[in-house]
Protein backbone atom coordinates (compact mmCIF):
# COMPACT_ATOMS: atom_id res chain seq x y z
CA UNK A 1 0.00 0.00 0.00
CA UNK A 2 2.89 2.78 1.04
CA UNK A 3 4.38 1.55 -2.52
CA UNK A 4 1.37 1.97 -4.62
CA UNK A 5 0.90 5.33 -2.24
CA UNK A 6 3.98 6.60 -3.07
CA UNK A 7 4.21 5.87 -6.44
CA UNK A 8 0.85 7.72 -6.94
CA UNK A 9 2.46 10.70 -5.16
CA UNK A 10 5.57 10.65 -7.26
CA UNK A 11 3.23 10.62 -10.77
CA UNK A 12 1.29 13.64 -9.05
CA UNK A 13 4.30 15.77 -8.12
CA UNK A 14 3.02 15.80 -4.64
CA UNK A 15 5.23 15.18 -1.50
CA UNK A 16 3.25 13.88 1.36
CA UNK A 17 4.06 12.11 5.11
CA UNK A 18 2.75 8.83 4.50
CA UNK A 19 2.73 7.66 7.74
CA UNK A 20 0.89 11.57 9.09
CA UNK A 21 -2.44 10.98 10.58
CA UNK A 22 -5.10 12.97 8.32
CA UNK A 23 -5.98 15.23 11.15
CA UNK A 24 -2.84 16.63 11.57
CA UNK A 25 -2.38 17.64 8.15
CA UNK A 26 -3.77 20.92 7.31
CA UNK A 27 -6.87 21.41 5.42
CA UNK A 28 -4.88 22.33 2.01
CA UNK A 29 -3.02 18.94 2.52
CA UNK A 30 -5.81 16.79 3.27
CA UNK A 31 -7.66 18.30 -0.01
CA UNK A 32 -4.79 17.17 -2.00
CA UNK A 33 -4.79 13.63 -0.55
CA UNK A 34 -8.78 13.79 -1.26
CA UNK A 35 -7.75 14.33 -5.09
CA UNK A 36 -4.85 12.14 -4.92
CA UNK A 37 -7.49 9.23 -3.78
CA UNK A 38 -10.39 10.09 -6.19
CA UNK A 39 -7.10 9.66 -8.91
CA UNK A 40 -6.29 6.24 -7.34
CA UNK A 41 -9.72 4.67 -8.26
CA UNK A 42 -8.86 5.07 -12.17
CA UNK A 43 -12.35 6.60 -12.31
CA UNK A 44 -13.65 7.59 -15.85
CA UNK A 45 -15.06 11.36 -14.12
CA UNK A 46 -13.81 13.33 -11.69
CA UNK A 47 -15.99 15.90 -9.62
CA UNK A 48 -14.08 18.19 -7.93
CA UNK A 49 -16.24 20.46 -5.73
CA UNK A 50 -14.58 23.43 -4.34
CA UNK A 51 -11.06 21.85 -4.30
CA UNK A 52 -9.04 24.72 -4.73
CA UNK A 53 -10.43 26.97 -1.56
CA UNK A 54 -7.90 25.94 0.59
CA UNK A 55 -5.11 25.86 -1.23
CA UNK A 56 -2.40 28.09 -2.08
CA UNK A 57 -1.76 29.75 -5.87
CA UNK A 58 1.55 27.34 -6.39
CA UNK A 59 -1.00 24.50 -4.92
CA UNK A 60 -3.76 25.54 -7.12
CA UNK A 61 -1.32 25.35 -10.29
CA UNK A 62 -0.31 21.92 -9.45
CA UNK A 63 -3.57 20.68 -9.06
CA UNK A 64 -4.75 22.23 -12.59
CA UNK A 65 -1.39 20.37 -13.87
CA UNK A 66 -3.42 17.48 -12.38
CA UNK A 67 -6.53 18.31 -14.11
CA UNK A 68 -4.91 18.72 -17.53
CA UNK A 69 -2.78 15.39 -17.80
CA UNK A 70 -6.46 13.53 -16.55
CA UNK A 71 -8.00 15.02 -19.30
CA UNK A 72 -5.50 14.46 -21.82
CA UNK A 73 -5.78 10.54 -20.42
CA UNK A 74 -9.44 11.10 -21.56
CA UNK A 75 -10.62 11.45 -18.44
CA UNK A 76 -13.57 13.89 -17.34
CA UNK A 77 -13.74 16.29 -14.95
CA UNK A 78 -16.73 18.00 -13.13
CA UNK A 79 -15.51 21.13 -11.48
CA UNK A 80 -17.83 22.93 -9.60
CA UNK A 81 -16.18 26.38 -7.76
CA UNK A 82 -16.99 30.05 -6.93
CA UNK A 83 -13.82 31.29 -8.17
CA UNK A 84 -14.41 32.24 -11.33
CA UNK A 85 -11.58 33.07 -12.95
CA UNK A 86 -10.55 29.59 -12.25
CA UNK A 87 -13.64 28.50 -14.23
CA UNK A 88 -12.07 30.45 -17.29
CA UNK A 89 -8.95 28.96 -16.58
CA UNK A 90 -9.25 25.61 -16.45
CA UNK A 91 -13.06 24.58 -17.73
CA UNK A 92 -14.24 24.37 -21.54
CA UNK A 93 -17.91 24.67 -20.71
CA UNK A 94 -19.76 26.36 -17.92
CA UNK A 95 -22.79 25.60 -16.45
CA UNK A 96 -24.56 27.92 -13.99
CA UNK A 97 -27.14 26.67 -11.31
CA UNK A 98 -29.54 29.02 -9.44
CA UNK A 99 -31.90 28.52 -6.75
CA UNK A 100 -32.19 24.63 -7.85
CA UNK A 101 -32.32 25.32 -11.76
CA UNK A 102 -30.04 25.41 -14.88
CA UNK A 103 -30.00 29.34 -15.91
CA UNK A 104 -27.17 29.24 -18.24
CA UNK A 105 -24.63 26.59 -20.60
CA UNK A 106 -21.76 27.85 -22.71
CA UNK A 107 -18.19 27.85 -23.65
CA UNK A 108 -15.73 29.11 -21.70
CA UNK A 109 -14.38 30.96 -24.56
CA UNK A 110 -18.07 32.11 -25.88
CA UNK A 111 -19.01 34.10 -22.09
CA UNK A 112 -17.36 36.27 -19.97
CA UNK A 113 -17.15 37.19 -16.09
CA UNK A 114 -19.82 39.83 -16.33
CA UNK A 115 -22.44 37.24 -18.05
CA UNK A 116 -21.60 34.79 -15.20
CA UNK A 117 -21.79 36.89 -12.61
CA UNK A 118 -25.47 38.09 -13.75
CA UNK A 119 -26.30 34.49 -14.32
CA UNK A 120 -25.49 33.38 -10.93
CA UNK A 121 -27.40 36.29 -8.70
CA UNK A 122 -30.00 36.91 -11.60
CA UNK A 123 -29.11 40.64 -11.58
CA UNK A 124 -25.30 42.52 -12.83
CA UNK A 125 -23.37 43.49 -10.18
CA UNK A 126 -22.24 46.94 -10.98
CA UNK A 127 -18.89 46.32 -7.93
CA UNK A 128 -17.31 43.26 -6.85
CA UNK A 129 -16.86 45.06 -3.42
CA UNK A 130 -19.66 47.40 -1.83
CA UNK A 131 -17.87 50.63 -0.69
CA UNK A 132 -15.97 50.70 2.11
CA UNK A 133 -16.87 53.78 4.50
CA UNK A 134 -16.85 52.56 7.73
CA UNK A 135 -14.75 55.13 10.18
CA UNK A 136 -11.82 53.67 12.72
CA UNK A 137 -12.47 55.29 16.00
CA UNK A 138 -9.47 55.19 18.82
CA UNK A 139 -7.93 51.65 19.42
CA UNK A 140 -9.94 49.21 21.44
CA UNK A 141 -8.13 46.11 20.91
CA UNK A 142 -4.33 45.79 21.47
CA UNK A 143 -2.23 42.83 20.91
CA UNK A 144 1.28 42.69 22.25
CA UNK A 145 4.08 40.51 21.78
CA UNK A 146 1.87 37.12 21.49
CA UNK A 147 3.87 33.65 20.96
CA UNK A 148 2.07 30.26 21.06
CA UNK A 149 3.54 27.15 23.91
CA UNK A 150 2.96 24.51 21.08
CA UNK A 151 2.87 24.11 17.34
CA UNK A 152 2.42 25.76 15.15
CA UNK A 153 3.96 28.69 16.83
CA UNK A 154 3.39 32.29 16.64
CA UNK A 155 6.63 34.38 17.60
CA UNK A 156 6.23 37.86 18.70
CA UNK A 157 3.27 39.86 17.26
CA UNK A 158 2.39 42.81 18.16
CA UNK A 159 -0.51 44.93 16.86
CA UNK A 160 -3.10 47.01 17.17
CA UNK A 161 -7.17 47.68 16.06
CA UNK A 162 -9.67 50.46 16.16
CA UNK A 163 -13.16 50.48 16.98
CA UNK A 164 -15.04 50.10 13.88
CA UNK A 165 -12.19 49.25 11.78
CA UNK A 166 -12.08 46.09 9.32
CA UNK A 167 -8.43 44.85 10.08
CA UNK A 168 -7.54 41.80 7.20
CA UNK A 169 -5.14 39.29 7.98
CA UNK A 170 -3.24 37.58 4.93
CA UNK A 171 -0.89 35.19 4.22
CA UNK A 172 -0.07 31.67 2.76
CA UNK A 173 -1.77 28.83 3.97
CA UNK A 174 -0.21 27.44 7.42
CA UNK A 175 1.61 31.24 8.17
CA UNK A 176 -0.46 31.03 11.20
CA UNK A 177 -3.69 33.55 10.67
CA UNK A 178 -6.05 31.11 12.10
CA UNK A 179 -3.49 30.31 14.78
CA UNK A 180 -3.37 33.92 15.99
CA UNK A 181 -7.32 34.11 16.02
CA UNK A 182 -7.48 30.89 18.14
CA UNK A 183 -4.79 32.33 20.63
CA UNK A 184 -6.58 35.41 20.79
CA UNK A 185 -10.15 33.52 21.14
CA UNK A 186 -8.65 31.45 24.00
CA UNK A 187 -8.44 27.97 22.15
CA UNK A 188 -4.52 27.58 22.03
CA UNK A 189 -2.40 28.30 24.61
CA UNK A 190 -0.12 31.10 25.02
CA UNK A 191 3.50 31.48 25.92
CA UNK A 192 3.72 34.69 25.93
CA UNK A 193 2.28 38.19 25.25
CA UNK A 194 -0.96 40.05 26.54
CA UNK A 195 -4.41 40.90 24.88
CA UNK A 196 -6.23 44.05 25.79
CA UNK A 197 -9.47 44.56 24.90
CA UNK A 198 -11.01 48.23 26.02
CA UNK A 199 -7.76 48.86 27.91
CA UNK A 200 -8.84 45.43 30.21
CA UNK A 201 -6.30 42.96 30.12
CA UNK A 202 -7.97 40.15 28.09
CA UNK A 203 -5.78 37.09 28.13
CA UNK A 204 -8.99 34.70 27.59
CA UNK A 205 -8.14 30.89 28.45
CA UNK A 206 -11.38 29.03 27.25
CA UNK A 207 -13.79 30.14 23.93
CA UNK A 208 -16.56 30.78 26.79
CA UNK A 209 -14.43 33.14 28.55
CA UNK A 210 -13.66 34.73 25.29
CA UNK A 211 -17.59 34.66 24.36
CA UNK A 212 -18.28 36.29 27.93
CA UNK A 213 -16.26 39.43 26.96
CA UNK A 214 -17.97 39.91 23.72
CA UNK A 215 -15.78 38.04 21.33
CA UNK A 216 -16.90 35.90 18.66
CA UNK A 217 -15.11 34.01 16.41
CA UNK A 218 -15.86 31.99 13.19
CA UNK A 219 -14.02 29.46 12.15
CA UNK A 220 -12.55 28.32 8.59
CA UNK A 221 -14.66 25.22 8.59
CA UNK A 222 -18.44 25.38 8.23
CA UNK A 223 -18.85 22.29 10.23
CA UNK A 224 -16.96 23.64 13.11
CA UNK A 225 -19.07 26.40 13.60
CA UNK A 226 -21.24 24.01 15.56
CA UNK A 227 -23.88 23.80 13.06
CA UNK A 228 -26.85 21.40 13.77
CA UNK A 229 -27.45 20.03 10.19
CA UNK A 230 -30.51 17.73 11.62
CA UNK A 231 -31.64 21.09 14.27
CA UNK A 232 -34.12 23.58 12.64
CA UNK A 233 -32.81 27.31 11.86
CA UNK A 234 -34.36 28.55 15.14
CA UNK A 235 -32.27 25.73 16.98
CA UNK A 236 -28.75 26.75 15.35
CA UNK A 237 -29.53 30.95 15.41
CA UNK A 238 -30.36 30.68 19.28
CA UNK A 239 -28.29 27.94 20.79
CA UNK A 240 -25.21 30.23 21.58
CA UNK A 241 -27.46 32.54 23.43
CA UNK A 242 -30.34 30.21 25.17
CA UNK A 243 -30.19 32.44 28.72
CA UNK A 244 -31.88 35.48 26.91
CA UNK A 245 -34.72 33.39 25.77
CA UNK A 246 -35.34 31.55 29.05
CA UNK A 247 -39.08 32.09 30.54
CA UNK A 248 -38.37 30.88 34.21
CA UNK A 249 -36.67 27.34 34.28
CA UNK A 250 -37.90 26.88 30.40
CA UNK A 251 -36.68 28.06 27.03
CA UNK A 252 -39.83 30.39 25.51
CA UNK A 253 -40.56 28.82 21.69
CA UNK A 254 -41.94 32.73 20.82
CA UNK A 255 -38.58 34.38 21.83
CA UNK A 256 -36.62 31.81 19.90
CA UNK A 257 -38.71 32.26 16.47
CA UNK A 258 -38.66 36.19 16.90
CA UNK A 259 -34.89 36.04 17.35
CA UNK A 260 -34.45 33.49 14.83
CA UNK A 261 -37.10 35.53 12.38
CA UNK A 262 -34.95 39.10 12.94
CA UNK A 263 -31.78 37.18 12.15
CA UNK A 264 -33.52 35.63 9.02
CA UNK A 265 -34.31 39.38 8.01
CA UNK A 266 -30.85 41.33 9.15
CA UNK A 267 -28.98 38.79 7.09
CA UNK A 268 -31.10 38.05 4.07
CA UNK A 269 -31.29 34.32 4.62
CA UNK A 270 -33.01 32.29 1.91
CA UNK A 271 -35.12 30.11 3.65
CA UNK A 272 -38.83 28.72 4.13
CA UNK A 273 -38.60 30.15 7.62
CA UNK A 274 -37.27 29.06 11.22
CA UNK A 275 -38.87 25.48 11.53
CA UNK A 276 -36.44 24.99 7.98
CA UNK A 277 -33.49 22.02 9.03
CA UNK A 278 -30.35 23.96 8.34
CA UNK A 279 -29.27 20.66 5.98
CA UNK A 280 -31.30 21.98 3.29
CA UNK A 281 -30.31 25.47 3.40
CA UNK A 282 -27.09 26.06 0.71
CA UNK A 283 -23.89 27.00 1.62
CA UNK A 284 -24.40 30.64 1.12
CA UNK A 285 -27.54 30.77 3.58
CA UNK A 286 -25.81 28.84 6.44
CA UNK A 287 -22.96 30.68 6.41
CA UNK A 288 -25.61 33.77 7.41
CA UNK A 289 -27.07 31.68 9.75
CA UNK A 290 -23.45 31.16 11.59
CA UNK A 291 -23.13 34.74 11.33
CA UNK A 292 -26.29 35.46 12.68
CA UNK A 293 -26.06 33.26 15.32
CA UNK A 294 -23.13 35.14 16.74
CA UNK A 295 -25.10 38.51 16.23
CA UNK A 296 -27.36 37.55 18.56
CA UNK A 297 -25.20 37.52 21.53
CA UNK A 298 -24.11 40.74 20.25
CA UNK A 299 -20.34 40.59 20.37
CA UNK A 300 -18.09 44.07 20.09
CA UNK A 301 -15.02 41.88 18.21
CA UNK A 302 -15.85 39.89 15.51
CA UNK A 303 -13.16 37.40 14.16
CA UNK A 304 -13.98 35.76 10.54
CA UNK A 305 -11.87 33.32 9.05
CA UNK A 306 -12.71 32.70 5.49
CA UNK A 307 -15.93 33.84 5.80
CA UNK A 308 -17.27 33.72 1.97
CA UNK A 309 -15.10 29.93 1.78
CA UNK A 310 -17.31 28.31 -0.67
CA UNK A 311 -20.17 30.24 -0.89
CA UNK A 312 -21.39 32.00 -4.50
CA UNK A 313 -21.01 35.28 -5.71
CA UNK A 314 -24.41 36.78 -4.65
CA UNK A 315 -23.55 35.85 -0.99
CA UNK A 316 -20.42 36.87 -0.48
CA UNK A 317 -21.61 40.49 -1.76
CA UNK A 318 -23.82 40.25 1.11
CA UNK A 319 -21.74 39.46 3.79
CA UNK A 320 -19.41 42.11 2.49
CA UNK A 321 -22.62 44.53 3.44
CA UNK A 322 -23.05 43.31 6.77
CA UNK A 323 -18.86 43.29 7.39
CA UNK A 324 -19.21 46.72 6.44
CA UNK A 325 -22.95 47.62 8.45
CA UNK A 326 -21.36 45.88 11.49
CA UNK A 327 -18.33 48.36 10.97
CA UNK A 328 -20.27 51.27 11.09
CA UNK A 329 -22.00 49.97 13.75
CA UNK A 330 -19.12 50.56 16.04
CA UNK A 331 -18.07 46.74 15.66
CA UNK A 332 -14.50 45.67 15.41
CA UNK A 333 -13.82 42.91 12.99
CA UNK A 334 -10.85 41.03 11.95
CA UNK A 335 -11.02 39.01 9.24
CA UNK A 336 -8.99 36.50 7.71
CA UNK A 337 -8.59 35.32 3.81
CA UNK A 338 -7.08 33.90 1.06
CA UNK A 339 -8.12 35.50 -1.51
CA UNK A 340 -6.03 38.80 -2.53
CA UNK A 341 -9.06 40.42 -4.75
CA UNK A 342 -11.21 39.96 -1.17
CA UNK A 343 -8.69 41.19 1.58
CA UNK A 344 -7.95 43.81 -0.84
CA UNK A 345 -11.83 44.78 -1.19
CA UNK A 346 -13.36 45.10 2.35
CA UNK A 347 -10.87 46.14 4.75
CA UNK A 348 -9.11 49.32 6.34
CA UNK A 349 -6.03 47.82 6.66
CA UNK A 350 -3.99 44.48 6.53
CA UNK A 351 -1.58 42.42 8.94
CA UNK A 352 0.43 39.99 6.31
CA UNK A 353 1.61 36.55 8.12
CA UNK A 354 4.27 34.90 7.07
CA UNK A 355 5.86 32.08 8.95
CA UNK A 356 4.46 32.15 12.41
CA UNK A 357 5.16 36.19 12.49
CA UNK A 358 3.54 39.42 11.47
CA UNK A 359 5.62 40.75 8.50
CA UNK A 360 4.05 44.03 8.44
CA UNK A 361 0.64 45.97 8.54
CA UNK A 362 0.12 48.22 5.51
CA UNK A 363 -3.28 50.46 4.54
CA UNK A 364 -5.30 48.69 2.16
CA UNK A 365 -6.01 51.78 -0.05
CA UNK A 366 -1.97 52.49 -0.69
CA UNK A 367 -1.27 48.84 -0.98
CA UNK A 368 -1.68 46.43 -4.12
CA UNK A 369 -1.10 42.52 -4.51
CA UNK A 370 2.72 42.49 -5.12
CA UNK A 371 3.11 43.63 -1.75
CA UNK A 372 1.30 41.36 -0.18
CA UNK A 373 3.10 38.60 -1.74
CA UNK A 374 6.43 40.15 -0.99
CA UNK A 375 5.14 40.28 2.63
CA UNK A 376 4.00 36.92 2.68
CA UNK A 377 7.55 35.71 1.66
CA UNK A 378 9.39 37.54 4.44
CA UNK A 379 10.38 34.70 6.77
CA UNK A 380 10.08 31.76 4.09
Amino acid sequence: MRREATELFRRLGMTVNLTQPMRKMSVSQRQMVEIAKAISYHSKVIVLDEPTSSLMDREVEKLFDMVRMLKNQGISIIFISHKMDEVFQICDEVSVLRDGHLVMTKNTKDTNLNELIKAMVGRPLDNRFPPVDNKVGDTILSVQHLSTKYAPYLQDISFDVGRGEIFGLYGLVGAGRTELLETIFGVRTRAAGRVYFNGKLSNFNSARDAMEHWFAMITEERKANGLFLKGSLTFNTTITNLNAYRRGPALSDPKMTKATQHEIKVMNTKTMGPDELIASLSGGNQQKVIVGKWLERAPQVFMMDEPTRGIDVGAKYEIYELIIKMAKEGKTIIVVSSEMPEILGITNRIGVMSDGRLAGIVDTKKTNQEELLRLSAKYM
